[in-house]
């Protein structure tokens, strides 16, 4: 095997006779991809074989778990004769089984390393897609981000969002006259999206320590890329989570990361597993950033690899950026299917030797058609490859395994505590309490000034009171009539009384 590929597997000619190696070139590695193929074709062992092979060449690879199945790339492999044959098949010699060095992430902390972001990274457009936002809401949204930035307020978790839109809410009329019309039903449904996302575990996710894009980027001390796994069996519980989630690390990626135009090898290979989930019902917006993510981030050296059932998955905008393209077995039985394996079909450079649309749809399983980049970026003919077998394990690891692995991590501690800086939150209830406190004060002012003199005061008769700042002396027996008369000035006889006294005194 050539130290500049990545070996797939073997094609044969039509009499059996020869058997040609299949190849991915590294130079065109960031050239990105896509897996296709129905349910049970193999699909997940055809991402080991490449997740393996770039870590083999010191590549970082980062991928989302679906099943469980892909943690066994981090446990030596096991000689079965199924494997063993298919080696054989391939002109795999020798057959080297080995464990790739793996690091393990959960956006909820269970199965692997706590993986966080804030809500400043995440930004309006990702979250008002999480959240399901209308446009109304996302323009509140919009406003709440800048009106962040303009008072220096840090949006780090949920309940800085939480307290910024109900600082917002009480000043609607206030942030309406400066960014236009903000109601608050508005704010309200966006608090109740926030909710439903605290209630799927959203608490967990936004918050720091923040994942650096630099601990996904790591290689072993044997020169080895290591594999990062994210657990997504429970997070695909939530789709709209774990495909913005994905997005919002492939754009931070895109934005961190500078330009060194076509690499050797890449700098990081990003395989986004259930890649239907992004593109479902996303807004233009998004989906115009999403092509210029990939269209622009091979010039970072980040190569990315979409895995799905069906190519029509995959919107043409982005399709025609994907140079290495691996098709597993697809069915044809209804009008949909039949035309899923015509686009497969006529995205491949034909091969005079075989059919495409009919080798796609009798792919044995283990099988897939490959065409990847060949010399100055020309895509290779078509070919019915056999894909090798896997140097890691076929098959999820168990508890006790994986959590060997977690904690021999070259990540382990540094983000398994959650940490609660002062952000918007803190700096908004700050001011709250002081403008409660002054409210306060000033309510004690205005007592002060109606309650702070007695009607012998006003008479005359008594002596200075807290105003004067000397205490009171004791009350004459005038003063205490006094004061009973004014108790009993709710009362028409005791307005009276008092009319009558006033009236008596000022004769005097």
């Amino acid at each position: 095997m050539a130290a500049d590929s990545i070996f797939l597997g073997a094609s044969r000619k039509p009499d059996d006779t020869y058997q040609q190696a299949e190849s991915l070139l590294l130079k065109f590695g960031n050239r990105h991809g896509l897996i296709t193929g129905a349910t049970g074709t193999g699909k997940t062992v055809t991402l080991q074989v490449l997740a393996e092979g770039f870590s083999q060449a010191g590549v970082p690879v980062f991928c989302a778990d679906i099943k469980g199945d892909l943690s066994g790339i981090g446990m030596k492999g096991e000689e079965k004769d199924f494997l063993v044959k298919r080696a054989a098949d391939v002109r795999l010699d020798p057959y080297t089984l080995s464990a790739s060095p793996v690091i393990f992430w959960d956006i909820f902390g269970e199965q692997g390393h706590p993986i966080r972001a804030t809500i400043s990274e995440m930004g309006p457009l990702l979250l008002a897609r999480l959240m399901n936002l209308t446009e109304a809401q996302e323009g509140v949204l919009n406003i709440a981000f800048k009106l962040a930035d303009e008072e220096g307020l840090l949006l780090l978790d949920m309940k800085d969002l939480q307290s910024l839109l109900v600082n917002i809410a009480e000043r609607a009329e206030e942030l309406s006259a400066r960014y236009g019309n903000v109601t608050k039903p508005s704010v309200g449904a966006i608090q109740r999206s926030l909710l439903v996302l605290e209630q799927q575990g959203g608490t967990k996710f936004f918050g720091e320590p923040a994942l650096k894009i630099a601990d996904i980027m790591r290689t072993s001390t044997d020169g080895r890329g290591l594999v990062n796994v994210l657990a997504a069996d429970k997070l695909m519980t939530n789709p709209r989570l774990y495909s913005t989630f994905l997005l919002w690390l492939l754009s931070e990626l895109f934005e961190e990361l500078p330009e060194i135009g076509d690499p050797e090898k890449p700098r990081l290979v990003f395989f986004f597993d259930e890649a239907h989930l992004l593109f479902n019902e996303a807004p233009k917006a998004l989906l115009t950033r999403v092509e210029q993510v990939v269209r622009l981030i091979r010039s970072k050296g980040v190569g990315v690899y979409f895995i799905s059932q069906n190519p029509l998955d995959v919107p043409e905008t982005v399709l025609a950026q994907l140079g290495n393209r691996l098709q597993h077995a697809l069915r044809a039985y209804t009008p949909r299917e039949q035309n899923a394996v015509k686009t497969a079909a006529d995205t491949f450079r034909p091969n005079p030797a075989f059919n495409t649309f009919e080798a796609i749809t009798n792919l044995a399983t283990g099988e897939a058609l490959v065409s990847t980049l060949a010399d100055k970026g020309v895509p290779s003919m078509v070919q019915r490859t056999l894909i090798r077998p896997p140097a890691g394990r076929i098959g999820p690891l168990t508890s006790d395994e994986r959590q060997r692995l977690i904690n021999a991590s070259p990540v382990a501690g540094q983000y398994d505590e959650m940490v609660d800086r002062e952000s918007a939150y803190e700096l908004l209830q700050k001011k709250a309490a002081q403008a409660k406190a002054e409210t306060v004060a000033q309510q004690a002012d205005d007592d002060d000034s109606t309650s702070g003199w007695t009607l012998p005061d006003i008479l005359g008769g008594g002596k200075p009171g807290p105003r004067g700042g000397q205490p009171r002396g004791r009350q004459t027996v005038a003063e205490a009539a006094m004061k009973s008369v004014v108790r009993s000035v709710g009362s028409s006889l005791g307005r009276a009384l008092v009319r009558g006294i006033l009236g008596s005194l000022s004769r005097r």
